[in-house]
């Protein structure tokens, strides 16, 4: 297989943060659902590691009404920090510090909610041209498992658009975005995208990859989608675009490529699995791990006895 190298770099992500959080409230009434926490991190600022994580330094936010929070969660809070300096809490200043010195944080309105293929074009502007990293903030990737470093690599050796695939139970897959794939000899995780169908019925569905959180588009993705018309729940759905993309040229910047990931992942937009993560990410901190692991099997015990 031949390649084109050097490619453009890919150094900027956009985050969609404009939904309500339906699913919890009244937690989210007040509060945007990224704020919540997961163990004593909010759930965006894991998504935002991520990022920085795999060299990305530009992040554009897409919120909307009352996301304030998320601004202010990135931004310096003088009077805290200063508070923490005169009582000598270098530890707790490191940690509110963090959020700070993550990437060079950007925010743009969504303005009208109209799906997430709309979110991601309100970007453009921003993006300029250039490939860019999309990720969804209901999923949370393991640090232990880089998979948006390898789906960069994958965009820079391929060019092209890489979706990041995981294999499910098929009886779930109607809750996804479903793709059809080929072999395409780049490696055993690596696949050749020829269709994707969001969210489809019961045994419909062309495979059980499942699409999950985490694109890095070539910017050829912003024409297809000002030609996208509204599909499933009338939205503009960033899965129709990329199925487009599938049908087009490689030369023109067509193709898309799925990473297939069989790393850990925490699903915090559904309430039970939300709750999972915290218990996860929680046992395995090393200063709570040992007493919260040791609490919760008596918890466990306990209740197997009643």
């Amino acid at each position: 297989m031949t390649t084109t190298n050097p490619r453009v770099p890919v150094t900027k992500a956009v985050v969609p943060a404009a939904g309500l959080g339906t699913r919890f409230l009244p937690a989210t009434k007040a509060t945007p659902k990224e704020m919540l926490p997961v163990v004593d991190k909010p759930a965006i600022q894991y998504v935002v590691e991520e990022a920085s994580a795999a060299g990305l330094s530009d992040i554009l936010m897409v919120t909307g009404r009352n996301k304030r929070a998320l601004e202010d969660h990135f931004d310096r809070a003088y009077e805290l920090e200063e508070l923490l300096v005169r009582k000598g809490d270098e530890q707790r200043l490191a940690r509110v510090r963090e959020s700070v010195e993550l990437a060079n944080m950007h925010y743009v309105r969504q303005g009208d909610p109209k799906g997430l293929g709309h979110a991601v074009s309100v970007a453009e502007q921003h993006v300029a041209g250039q490939p860019f990293a999309v990720l969804l903030g209901d999923d949370l990737i393991d640090p232990r498992d880089p998979l948006l470093s390898r789906m960069i690599e994958v965009q820079q050796q391929l060019g092209g658009s890489v979706v990041a695939l995981m294999e499910v139970d098929p009886s779930q897959i109607h809750l996804y975005g479903c793709a059809a794939v080929k072999a395409n000899g780049f490696g055993e995780d690596v696949f050749q995208v020829t269709d994707l169908v969001e969210k489809p019925e019961p045994g419909e569905a062309p495979s059980s990859y499942a699409v999950i959180g985490r694109y890095v588009l070539d910017p050829l993705v912003f024409d297809v989608l000002r030609e996208t018309p509204p599909g499933r729940g009338g939205e503009i759905q960033l899965t129709d675009a990329l199925r487009e993309l599938t049908n087009r040229e490689a030369a023109d910047g067509g193709q898309v490529h799925g990473v297939l990931f069989k790393g850990r992942r925490y699903d915090t937009g559904d309430r039970a699995d939300y709750l999972r993560a915290i218990v996860r990410l929680a046992a395995e901190r090393e200063d709570l791990g040992p007493e919260f692991r040791s609490w919760l099997r008596e918890f466990v015990g306990s209740e197997m006895q009643d």
